[in-house]
């Protein structure tokens, strides 16, 4: 299961581990309903092996 940010009208965003088809929470702060809020992902490649140097096509 993925790791998903919910933001509350009063403010608070939470993280939790929720099924993908969840909408909702309960804000831990108010409990109220939390939607479900789009994120900056902070995946990053590095090292040798991605497609830059191992599966390019190679200038002859």
């Amino acid at each position: 299961m993925p790791v998903y940010e919910f933001q509350c009208e009063c403010g608070q965003i939470t993280e939790e581990l929720v099924r993908m088809d969840t909408k909702t929470i309960e804000c831990p702060k108010c409990h109220k309903q939390a939607k479900k809020i789009i994120s900056a992902c902070s995946f990053e490649l590095k090292g040798g092996g991605w497609y830059a140097d191992g599966y390019a096509s190679k200038k002859k």
